[in-house]
């Protein structure tokens, strides 16, 4: 019989590997999209470092998310996309339509392509940015209800960027989908083990504060996820007949502060205690340091906000089951000591 074919895109992103890793676990067969061949030799020593023996399911197809070349090969055949590549967020741009418009933009363009292509589903990968931003005085936890409010002062370009692109995908699967089902996911701050030295910027925090490059910490609080259960919420929203058209808040529904985050690193490896952070920056000092600084404008943003967030509707709808953020804050410490990252 044959495999399934699922194209998920940005194959060396951090959550794009794993979800890769546990389709050709599932017996599904791969088509990833990279900006480059030289990427692909990284995708493939992550997998093998997550426990890849056999990449004969995997293929790979050099597309750019601002380009509308090779789009068509790259879906042919395939019966899912999951899309998780997506502009990194840039620390000096000049105006937000940069981090703004390659974002709508590049989900447009896989979505047509999907469309034309006779795919069944997609799958987004949103964020979390795409429902918190913007709510003043908030008490209740965060939903996939929720939409960031765009109107708001202060919200900053990459929140604007992940909300415009997930309302831009909305929009066209109801006005141009054509039969394309669509679903959401939308993840917290996403933690776990990293697969190779050359993993993404999304973890750097927990190396710089083992490593003792950061002195003290602003007062954010945030929730955190395993990067497997991100990949595994994928997958359900993917062959879920109850996902279709729905968004799924990937959140263990717990809240901790960089203090806490310090603090779980401080009693899992004592080795590196002396190097954790003690201190906390008060919030007026990184706000007015923001004016001067473009790249504290995005923490400046959301220093002392609330962040309570709910995973009912992923866990009631998909029966998903989360581990607990403490034991995916391990993980990425654990992975990045193994592979020597941490210097």
């Amino acid at each position: 019989m044959k495999k399934q074919l699922v194209v998920v895109t940005g194959g060396s992103g951090f959550i794009a590997v794993h979800i890769i890793l546990q389709l050709l676990q599932q017996g599904y067969a791969v088509r990833t999209t990279v900006r480059s061949e030289d990427k692909e030799a990284v995708v493939k020593e992550m997998l093998m470092n997550g426990g890849i023996k056999d990449l004969s399911d995997l293929s790979f197809s050099i597309v750019d998310l601002s380009a509308d070349s090779n789009w068509e090969e790259t879906m042919t055949g395939a019966t899912y996309v999951i899309h998780v590549a997506s502009p990194t967020p840039k620390l000096n741009f000049k105006n937000e339509d940069e981090m703004i418009r390659p974002a709508v933009g590049g989900v447009l363009r896989v979505l047509k392509s999907a469309r034309d292509n006779g795919i069944k589903r997609v799958v987004l990968t949103s964020a979390y940015g795409a429902i918190f931003a913007g709510h003043k005085n908030r008490t209740t936890p965060y939903t996939e209800k929720d939409w960031s409010n765009l109107e708001a002062k202060n919200v900053h370009p990459y929140q604007k960027s992940k909300t415009m692109s997930e309302m831009a995908a909305w929009d066209f699967v109801k006005n141009e989908g054509d039969g394309l089902e669509l679903a959401a996911v939308n993840p917290v701050g996403v933690m776990g083990p990293v697969l190779s030295a050359k993993y993404s910027h999304s973890n750097i925090q927990i190396q710089e504060m083992l490593e003792g490059k950061i002195k003290a910490l602003p007062k954010v609080d945030s929730g955190y996820v395993d990067v497997r259960d991100v990949a595994s919420l994928h997958i359900l929203a993917m062959t879920s007949e109850k996902a279709n058209g729905e968004r799924f808040l990937a959140t263990t529904g717990e809240t901790l502060s960089m203090m806490d985050v310090a603090d779980i690193l401080r009693g899992a490896f004592p080795k590196y205690a002396d190097n954790l952070p003690t201190k906390l920056i008060p919030n007026s000092v990184i706000k007015a340091a923001a004016i001067g600084n473009p790249k504290l404008r995005m923490i400046a943003s959301i220093v002392g906000g609330y962040a309570q967030t709910s995973n009912k509707k992923a866990k009631t709808i998909l029966g998903w089951n989360p581990r607990p953020a403490k034991t995916a804050i391990i993980a990425t410490a654990q992975s990045m000591i193994d592979l020597g990252i941490v210097k």
